[in-house]
């Protein structure tokens, strides 16, 4: 658990408790298409309402380019969350966020009540540098709290107001700082997995581009037994063992660091699998769920060059399912192929189904293979489902994350 402090340890009771939860759902036309991310923030919720705390909720929503926008509001999660809980959560809907309005509704709370604040980034202070990460912002919200709990592991690779800096302010009047149950869940399997797996440990990484996986392929190499790499990144790989990849993505920059890692894995006594075979088109599908779009299969080291590589073929489904087949661990990042659209998700599919085939313990690192595994109905099947893409992929890197970072060390 990196030793840091959790909601189980401080007594809540009657404290102000600011709770940094990861509420950015997708929406569509005000409606939420899937409140998965609000699921996973109720346990930590819960256990403070019930011990009698008042709590405090923020988060952010969307990007939030052009300034605050009723269309990133968080109002349609503070209806869902009186729904889950089974209580008033009281919304704050002013744009200032930390404003008069905050201040009052939280003066106003008794133990056992919630206050939701308004779209943390509709502040404009949220997303700036760490060095200037919007220091008044941050004791802005220190000011509603006594105590802070970090739970939103989607954002806790982020140095941002609400996630870290808070805690500074926290700290500076005597109050503790801790992660919610979900933060406490994410660390612990994704941290065992990469710093203390049972073994066979195998790891799967898909996903368009090399250049978003340099620190992941070669952290994971040095723990892992077997790497798979499927996906739009496995092409630049094969270009760089010699093969023709037609007109398949390929970052030529990344040849000679595809080549280290090769000669790295054969070093180290590694199992680095990828494509043996390859389901091409003639192009990338537009619409991209154009369900009929002319595919065939061919050789992954011989791709014609007037065809692009979309797809893992059925000989490397049958491959990347033996090799999952024996394993104790296995974590997975990233689609096999563009899964989104119904003659290209085969691969994602297959991967997806020996993974829940398998008796090792399985973690699906966030992003589109969370989605797409949910989506095909494996979720279920799967030992854990990480909340977070970019954050666990950076802790799949080794990298220390701020919103753990921040939070106070156990005694």
């Amino acid at each position: 658990m990196l030793n840091k402090k959790t909601v189980d340890d401080f007594n809540a009771a009657g404290k102000r408790v600011l709770v940094r939860c990861d509420f950015n759902v997708p929406l569509k036309e005000g409606k939420i298409t899937d409140e998965t991310r609000i699921v996973a923030a109720l346990p930590t919720i819960n256990k403070l309402i019930n011990d009698g705390a008042k709590v405090i909720l923020c988060s952010h929503l969307g990007k939030v380019k052009n300034g605050p926008n009723e269309g990133e509001s968080l109002a349609p999660v503070a209806a869902r969350l009186s729904e889950k809980l089974g209580k008033a959560v009281n919304f704050v809907a002013d744009y200032n966020v930390t404003g008069e309005a905050a201040t009052k509704a939280v003066e106003a709370m008794q133990p056992g009540d919630v206050v939701l604040l308004q779209n943390t980034r509709f502040r404009g202070k949220e997303e700036t540098k760490p060095e200037a990460a919007g220091e008044q912002f941050a004791k802005e919200l220190a000011d509603l709290a006594d105590c802070y709990v970090c739970d939103a592991f989607g954002s806790a690779h982020r140095a941002h107001a609400s996630v870290s800096v808070v805690t500074k302010y926290i700290r500076e009047k005597g109050g503790v700082n801790a992660v919610g149950y979900l933060m406490e869940k994410e660390i612990k399997f994704l941290g065992n997995a990469v710093n203390n797996p049972v073994r066979p440990f195998v790891a799967i990484l898909g996903g368009a581009k090399v250049a978003d996986k340099l620190a992941v392929i070669d952290n994971l190499l040095a723990k892992c037994d077997t790497l798979i790499i499927g996906g739009g990144m496995a092409y630049t790989f094969i270009k760089a063992k010699g093969g023709s990849v037609g007109k398949s993505l390929v970052d030529d920059t990344k040849i000679d660091y595809c080549k280290e890692m090769l000669a790295k894995a054969e070093k180290l006594g590694k199992q680095l699998l990828l494509p043996i075979d390859t389901v091409v088109a003639d192009g990338f599908p537009d619409p991209i769920d154009d369900p009929n779009l002319q595919v065939e299969i061919v050789p992954s080291n011989a791709i014609p060059d007037d065809k692009e590589g979309l797809d893992i073929g059925e000989k490397t489904r049958a491959l990347f399912a033996d090799a999952v087949k024996n394993a104790k661990t296995v974590v997975w990042n990233g689609p096999m192929g563009v899964s989104e659209n119904p003659v290209l998700a085969n691969g994602t599919i297959a991967v997806a189904k020996a993974l829940a085939e398998t008796d090792a313990t399985t973690i699906i690192g966030g992003g589109d293979s969370a989605a797409a595994v949910n989506n095909l109905g494996f979720g279920d099947k799967m030992t854990h489902i990480s909340t977070g893409g970019g954050a666990s992929l950076e802790f799949l890197e080794g990298k220390e994350l701020p919103g753990v970072y921040a939070a106070d060390d156990k005694e």
